[in-house]
């Protein structure tokens, strides 16, 4: 083991991500100890216990505590050739600073407790500086952005953190949203799913709408707008979230009584109606890039194929809707 380190952090590193400053000095330390040393307070910024999304800057001193050696240290798989394969399939855009991938259903993008495949650990097949600059859950398909160097991922993340980044999703909805359109917007905090509608997944962590000024609460705002529906049964919504808090979008489609179809943990008591695949219906349809001196950068995924299928049985027009999005904010 080493000793205790206290390491200032340089210019350069200024923006950068707690957890992934720690990953880039320390990449033999796995994943899930590094999110262990923060939440047991072991890895520390100017005394404090953080959290691994902090932004750090220059002059801060950061607490390493002792690590095993590297030698000690079981070293991961090399990606394998059907990995890296794989992800060069999925590449929908590709220049000198970024890779977007259209991101399948079911595959994680960062590793996890039982979870020994996802993006995050195939990286090193597109390059030796390409890094996650933001994340989809591992049920919701669509673009994920990758950063091929530290400048474009400073980049990118202020555009993400200060709004400036578009993001836009589509959803098969299990109910038809009332209002047609609109905004959801409150305070969420982490819970635990109970045994309501006999989820298997109780006991689970979700996100829960709770008071301004509860334990851990996070403003959250989403914009969504009704694109088409089958009767009063499924809708096609198409959402934009102005905040990126985790499970946002399906914790405020379920706050309006109509929950992303096939999802396992935001659900109702109503059941999927027939033709549908008991799969979650959330798609990462577009993101827009603001780009320094040059036109904004719009990168746009396909559907899954069990969502084209859903689009086909009830008939939905995969074309873009023109929605006017600042009509929908009251600010």
């Amino acid at each position: 083991m080493s000793l205790v380190q206290n390491i200032t952090v340089d210019t350069v590193d200024t923006g950068s991500r707690l957890d992934r400053w720690f990953k880039k000095r320390f990449p033999h330390v796995p994943h899930g100890k590094v999110e262990k040393l923060l939440r047991t307070g072991q890895l520390r910024v100017d005394g404090k216990r953080s959290k691994g999304n902090l932004r750090i800057v220059s002059g801060q001193v950061i607490r390493i505590p002792p690590l095993p050696e590297p030698s000690k240290v079981k070293v991961k798989h090399q990606v394998s050739s059907k990995e890296a394969d794989f992800l060069r399939s999925i590449i929908i855009y590709e220049d000198s600073d970024i890779i977007a991938l259209n991101k399948p259903h079911g595959i994680a993008v960062q590793g996890g407790t039982g979870t020994s495949r996802h993006i995050d650990g195939m990286l090193p097949s597109l390059g030796e500086g390409c890094r996650l600059v933001h994340r989809l859950d591992r049920d919701t398909s669509g673009v994920l952005v990758i950063a091929k160097n530290l400048s474009a991922a400073k980049s990118i993340g202020n555009a993400f953190q200060s709004r400036k980044a578009d993001k836009i999703y589509w959803g098969i909805t299990n109910g038809v949203p009332k209002p047609s359109s609109g905004e959801i917007k409150g305070y969420v905090a982490k819970g635990r799913l109970d045994n309501r509608f006999g989820n298997k997944h109780e006991g689970k962590e979700i996100m829960e709408a709770v008071r301004h000024g509860a334990k851990g609460a996070k403003y959250s705002k989403t914009l969504y707008h009704t694109a088409a529906k089958a009767g009063q049964r499924l809708a096609w919504v198409v959402m934009k979230p102005l905040t990126g808090r985790t499970h946002q979008l399906r914790l405020h489609m379920q706050l309006l009584g109509v929950p992303i179809a096939g999802d396992p943990k935001y659900m109702t008591d109503r059941p999927l109606p027939g033709g549908i695949e008991n799969s979650l219906h959330l798609h990462a349809r577009s993101i827009t890039l603001p780009i320094e001196g040059k036109e904004s950068l719009y990168i746009e995924a396909p559907l899954p194929s069990h969502m084209n299928d859903a689009f086909e049985t009830l008939d939905f027009d995969k074309i873009n809707p023109v929605v006017d999005w600042d009509d929908l904010s009251d600010g």
